[in-house]
C-alpha cells in the first residue's frame, strides 16, 4: 500500500533530493522549498533512510486537516489511530513547527497535540504513552500552514546527517548531508582526486569516501521505524544486507589537510571510527604553501570566518592570498568554497563561474566554483598608490 512522505533537506539541495529518491522509486515527487514530498511503499521508506545522503529526516504523513483554533488542532491529534502505529508503551517526543500560522504558541499547540494523542490512547488502551524529550521511541512531528495542520511520524529517529559512528566532539561541524550535497554539486566523480585544505574534522572527505566505496550513508544505525507497527525484520534484514553487498574498494584519491593539528588529529579519528582512515592521506600544512595532490581534480573546502584564524585577523588580506596561491597551484583544478563571509568573493580576486545559494543551518552561504585555468580567471586589482 502506498503512502505519503516527506523528506526535509539543506535549504539548495532538494533538486538533488528529488533526483535522489526518483532513484530509489519514489513516486509524486514534489519539491518545496526546504525539502520534498513523495509517496512509495514502506520498503522505499527504509531505503531513503539507509540509502540517501541528502535527506535530514523521512517523515510519515498521517494525518491533516484545517484548523482556526489550538481545539482543532487536539481534535485532529485525537481523531488519529495512533494505536495502529505504535505501542503505548513507546516514550513520545512532540515537534511543531510554522509558517504563517495566526496561533500565538508553539508550545500551546504542542501541548495540544499531547493531550489529543494520550486521550486517544486512553480511550484504546486505558493508559497513555510517556513523555521523553531526550530519547523518545518515537517521534511525532506537526507542521502549520496558516490553515492546515499536518501531523507526521518520524521514520528516521535520530537525524539521517548523524551516520551512526562516533565522531570526535568540534566546534560547528558541517552536517554530512550538506556536505554530500555539495560534493554532488561539485561534480567530482571517483576517479578523479579530491582535496579539502582545510578540512577540519573531515567531513567532506569522509562522505567522499562513503559515495566512492557506494557504503551506504546509514549502514552503521538505527531507525525510528524499527519501533512502528509497519516494521518488517525479515524484510529489513534482506533490504539492508542487499545495500552493504553493494560496497566496492576501487582506489580513490582523497587529501585533506589543516593548519592546526587538532582538527587534523580529529578528521583522522573521524575518519577511522568509519573504518575508511586508510583511504585518506591527511597533513597538517598551511593552505596557502599546500601543493595540488594531481595535476588536476576537485578542491572542496569550508573555509573559516574568522573564528580559527583569530579574532583580529584580517580576513581581506588573507582571501587575496587564497586566490593568488590557487591560480600559482592548482591550474587544472575546479575548486569549490561554501562560505557564509560575503567579503569571500569580492576580494578572492578571482571570478567564479557559479556561485550556489546554500543554508548551512541558519547562515546563509554561497558554493563559489573557480576553475582554475593558467594564465586566466584572475581580476587585476588596482596598483597599490606610490
Amino acid at each position: 500500500m502506498s503512502e505519503h512522505f516527506f523528506s526535509p533537506c539543506p535549504r539548495g539541495l532538494e533538486t538533488l533530493l528529488a533526483e535522489e529518491l526518483s532513484a530509489l522509486g519514489a513516486r509524486q515527487v514534489a519539491q518545496v522549498p526546504g525539502g520534498v514530498s513523495f509517496s512509495g511503499d514502506w520498503t522505499l521508506c527504509w531505503r531513503a533512510n539507509l540509502e540517501s545522503r541528502i535527506a535530514t529526516r523521512v517523515l510519515w504523513r498521517v494525518a491533516t486537516g484545517a484548523y482556526r483554533s489550538e481545539d482543532d488542532i487536539y481534535q485532529l491529534a485525537r481523531g488519529f489511530a495512533w494505536e495502529r502505529c505504535f505501542d503505548v508503551e513507546a516514550s513520545l517526543r512532540i515537534y511543531v513547527t510554522a509558517i504563517r500560522s495566526p496561533l500565538k504558541s508553539l508550545n500551546f499547540v504542542t501541548l495540544r497535540i499531547k493531550d489529543g494523542l494520550c486521550d486517544r490512547f486512553r480511550e484504546t488502551h486505558g493508559r497513555r504513552p510517556s513523555i521523553d524529550t531526550q530519547a523518545p521511541a518515537v517521534r511525532v512531528h506537526a507542521f502549520l500552514t496558516a490553515e492546515a495542520c499536518t501531523l507526521y511520524i518520524d521514520t528516521s529517529g535520530e537525524p539521517l546527517s548523524k551516520r551512526g559512528f562516533k565522531r570526535a566532539k568540534v566546534e560547528a561541524p558541517l552536517k554530512e548531508n550538506l556536505a554530500a550535497g555539495i560534493i554532488k554539486l561539485s561534480g567530482w566523480q571517483p576517479n578523479e582526486a579530491l582535496l579539502d585544505p582545510m578540512c577540519g574534522s573531515g567531513t567532506f572527505l569522509i562522505e567522499a569516501a562513503l559515495m566512492a566505496y557506494n557504503i551506504p550513508p546509514g549502514g552503521a544505525r538505527s531507525f525510528g521505524f524499527e519501533r512502528l507497527k509497519s516494521f518488517e525484520p525479515g524484510n529489513w534484514k534482506r533490504i539492508r544486507t542487499m545495500a552493504l553487498q553493494r560496497h566496492r574498494r576501487d582506489s580513490v584519491q582523497l587529501f585533506g589537510s589543516d593548519i592546526d593539528t587538532r582538527w587534523v588529529d580529529a578528521a583522522r579519528y573521524n575518519l577511522r571510527e568509519a573504518g575508511l582512515e586508510e583511504c585518506v592521506q591527511l597533513c597538517v600544512g598551511n593552505f596557502l604553501t599546500l601543493a595540488a595532490p594531481a595535476a588536476q581534480g576537485v578542491l572542496l573546502t569550508n573555509p573559516p570566518y574568522g573564528v580559527r584564524l583569530g579574532e583580529d585577523a584580517d580576513l581581506s588580506a588573507w582571501y587575496p592570498q587564497i586566490g593568488d596561491h590557487l591560480k600559482k597551484a592548482f591550474a587544472g583544478w575546479r575548486c569549490f568554497f561554501l562560505t557564509g563571509d560575503p567579503d569571500l568573493p569580492k576580494h578572492i580576486g578571482l571570478k567564479a563561474s557559479r556561485r550556489t545559494p546554500l543554508m548551512n543551518g541558519d547562515i546563509e552561504c554561497r558554493l563559489m566554483e573557480y576553475r582554475m585555468v593558467a594564465g586566466t580567471n584572475r581580476r587585476e586589482r588596482p596598483a597599490e598608490p606610490q
